[in-house]
Parts: C-alpha cells; sequence; structure tokens
C-alpha cells in the first residue's frame, strides 16, 4: 500500500464525461488499497471566466481605474476550483467510493498575503492523514490556500501543481501523480518537432529550468517545491484508459518520473530545448556607474512581482556610465516601464528603451556540466540558419539565448538536431 496525491488539471476535468474519467482513475488507485488524496483545476476556461469578469466589473461601473481590491479577485476566482472539487467528490461517492472535498482553508492551507500570486508557508496535514487511513478520499481545491488575514489567497496560474506537490509533501506522500493533456515531458515541444521523445526521467533540477525556460508542462514552483522535498513526481496523462495495461503499475507507471539526479543512470549532455514566446527587452541607457544602481532598480521591480531575466550590463570605456538590458514577460512590460518611471530620479538612468515579440530559447541538460563546447555547438548550429542572437545568459545546467519571434521554431528544430535529440 502506497500514498498518493493525483492532481488533473483543467482539461481533464473540463466537463461532467471528464470528471467522470478522472473518477475511474482515482477508483483504480482506491482499489490497489492505497491512500489517495485528489487535486484538482477549475474546469478548462472557467478560471479566464471569472478573471475576465474581475477585470470587466470597474468598466462595467464607469469606474476611471481599472484596478481591483486582490483580495476579491481571489475570493472569485477561488470558486473555479471549488466547484471541480465538489462535483469530484459526488462523481467518487456515486461509484461507492469514500470521498469528501475540501477547500484551502480547511485544511488548512498556509500562505503569505501576496494575494493573487501567493506563496505557500505551511500545510497541516495531521487530519488528511487521519482521514486517508480511515479510507476517505480527500479531494482538494487546488490553486488556494489560507493568507495570515484569513481571507482565500490563490496561489498564481498553474498553482494546483503547486498544491499538489505541497501537499503531498506535507502528508509524506511515497509519490505525486501530475495528470495533464500530454503523456509525459518531452525534449520539446512536439507540436513544434514531431521528432520530439518522451523522457523517462528528468532530474528535478532539469524540470526546474525547463519549467522556468517555458516549458508548460509543470509550474515552476511546484518544480521547485518536489526538489526541496524530494517529492518523487509523475507527469501522466488523464486521458490514457484508466484501466490499461500497466497504469496501475506502483513503480514505473507510464509517463515521465521527475526525481533526484542520482535516479538516472544514463545522463544525457543535453536533454531538453525549452522555448519562451512573448519575451521583451528592457534596456536603461546612460546610467552613473555607482554602487546600488543595480539594487535601485531591481528592488522596485521585485516589487511590484515582476519577474526579471537575462541581465546584461556594459560599461563605457570610462566606467563612468554603464547600460543595463534585461527581459522581462511582455504582459509586464507597461508595468515594468511604470516601475522604472516613478523611480527614475533614484535610479539615474537616461533614457528606457523597449522591444517587444522576442523569444528566449533555452538548452538544458545536467550533463552540460561535465562536457565542453555545448555552448558553441548552439552558436555554430544557429549562425548557420542566419539567426542572429539578442542576448546570451548561461548556468551550470543551462544555456539561454534571445532572438527575435519569427525565428523562434527554426531555432527550436535547429538545435534539437544539433544536439541528437531527434535520434531515438
Amino acid at each position: 500500500m502506497a500514498r498518493i496525491v493525483m492532481k488533473f488539471g483543467g482539461t481533464s476535468v473540463a466537463d461532467l464525461d471528464r470528471i467522470h474519467n478522472v473518477a475511474r482513475h482515482v477508483k483504480r488507485e482506491v482499489d490497489a488499497g492505497h491512500e489517495v488524496a485528489v487535486v484538482v483545476s477549475a474546469m478548462s476556461g472557467k478560471t479566464n471566466e471569472l478573471v475576465g469578469w474581475v477585470q470587466n466589473m470597474p468598466k462595467a461601473t464607469g469606474a476611471n481605474s481599472p484596478f481591483y481590491d486582490a483580495r476579491e479577485y481571489d475570493a472569485i476566482v477561488a470558486s473555479g476550483e471549488q466547484v471541480t472539487s465538489g462535483l469530484l467528490a459526488i462523481a467518487l461517492q456515486s461509484m461507492g467510493i469514500n470521498a469528501r472535498s475540501w477547500q484551502g482553508w480547511q485544511i488548512p492551507i498556509r500562505t503569505d498575503n501576496a494575494h493573487g500570486a501567493a506563496r505557500i508557508l505551511d500545510i497541516d496535514g495531521a487530519e488528511l492523514i487521519r482521514r486517508m487511513g480511515e479510507g476517505q478520499v480527500a479531494v482538494i481545491a487546488g490553486f488556494q490556500g489560507l493568507g495570515p488575514d484569513n481571507r482565500v489567497a490563490t496561489l498564481g496560474r498553474g498553482g494546483s501543481d503547486t498544491s499538489a506537490v505541497a501537499i503531498a509533501a506535507g502528508v509524506k506522500a511515497d509519490r505525486c501523480d501530475i495528470y495533464t493533456d500530454v503523456d509525459g515531458v518531452y525534449t520539446t515541444d512536439p507540436r513544434i518537432e514531431p521528432k520530439a521523445r518522451r523522457l523517462k526521467k528528468i532530474a528535478f533540477e532539469e524540470m526546474l529550468e525547463m519549467a522556468s525556460l517555458g516549458a508548460k508542462v509543470l509550474q515552476v514552483r511546484s518544480v521547485e517545491l518536489a526538489m526541496v522535498h524530494k517529492v518523487r513526481t509523475f507527469v501522466r496523462s488523464s486521458f490514457e484508459d484508466p484501466d490499461a495495461p500497466g497504469m496501475g503499475d506502483l513503480f514505473n507507471p507510464p509517463g515521465t518520473l521527475i526525481c533526484d539526479e542520482d535516479e538516472i543512470v544514463e545522463q544525457e549532455v543535453v536533454t531538453g530545448i525549452a522555448y519562451a514566446k512573448d519575451e521583451a527587452q528592457i534596456s536603461l541607457r546612460r546610467l552613473a556607474d555607482r554602487p546600488g544602481v543595480s539594487a535601485a532598480i531591481f528592488g522596485p521591480l521585485a516589487e511590484a512581482h515582476i519577474n526579471v531575466d537575462m541581465i546584461v550590463q556594459n560599461i563605457s570605456e570610462d566606467g563612468s556610465k554603464t547600460d543595463m538590458t534585461f527581459t522581462v514577460p511582455s504582459g509586464d512590460v507597461d508595468k515594468a516601464l511604470k516601475v522604472l518611471g516613478d523611480n527614475k530620479e533614484k535610479i539615474g538612468y537616461d533614457v528606457v528603451q523597449s522591444e517587444a515579440g522576442l523569444v528566449k530559447v533555452s538548452v538544458i541538460g545536467i550533463g552540460m556540466r561535465s562536457h565542453a563546447g555545448v555552448a558553441a555547438s548552439a552558436f555554430r548550429a544557429l549562425a548557420d540558419k542566419g539567426i542572429n542572437i539578442k542576448a546570451i545568459t548561461t548556468s551550470e545546467i543551462k544555456i539561454s539565448i534571445l532572438i527575435d519571434g519569427p525565428y523562434a521554431e527554426l531555432a527550436v528544430r535547429t538545435l534539437h538536431s544539433a544536439y541528437g535529440l531527434d535520434k531515438s
């Protein structure tokens, strides 16, 4: 017997038939004698609908400002997961399974006060463990917790993944199964490169880079939590027949296992190619080169919850002036420019420039630590295709390259082939 946390995304619970299919997956594990908790997202499209209502309400009243209280945003958008958890509990009960729905505040899942993008601080899994030990399936609304103000706080888009991994850590689960509309993690996006291969295993570090650099399979924070708490996580397809051969295999079910590097016997030099569209580049020109200038730029951006990446600094020949260039998601450009404008006097830049519509393509692999020439191969392959590079950042296990948007798919296919990832 094992303790398993199962998570199902929006497409997996898009309508009543699919919720019934999810219930069959859960029943398979219950019938095998496992203790089970299930985390669910809102039905596909529901969160977007709720967010749209929130954004349009100020306009409907004729208000001059489009802004709204983030606490009320959370109260509204959290309702999507509450509906799904109740429906799945009813489906399971109808199939003769002892099940009960839970909201984030009932567990409780404690979060910080960053409404709309809250972080989980603590989970008391004692009551869940007791109920599961009695044979009850806990059906938990993902994406939400309880803030210090005793109001519901949501975890940001994709937050149900984070809920599932955190709950798995909180109840000391043997594994966490993330069911989605794909059957695992691939070497790159199969929609761009049909020769992409499904990975049997991928290290936490590699998956963290893949998720943060554009792979949409898992939310970044969920991978961070899995790595910190060593939660063995399987990415699986909810659209496989629940009763197909191997689906109930406790140790090696179909899908991709995200695990410690030590579990991976044969390490490839490059594991995968990720890409992130809709990147924007912001440049601050002719800053005074003095201590504290970077903090003056990136401190206010961090306080505004704007994620910054690919920071490049160029210093003038006499060392008196510097240019600072960095990337942000295109959706955050206006917000970032406002923050920078509000802090212009403190930062001391001459002019700010921005360019949207860029793409970040990344080469990822733990094998890069012990192999030279990986970066050179990427640059050579892109040069042969006439693709110009705007910025480069590297770490121990990744190389990220910023290019013009129209070259995204060509760059992904080129790099995928350059490292032999299209070969079986």
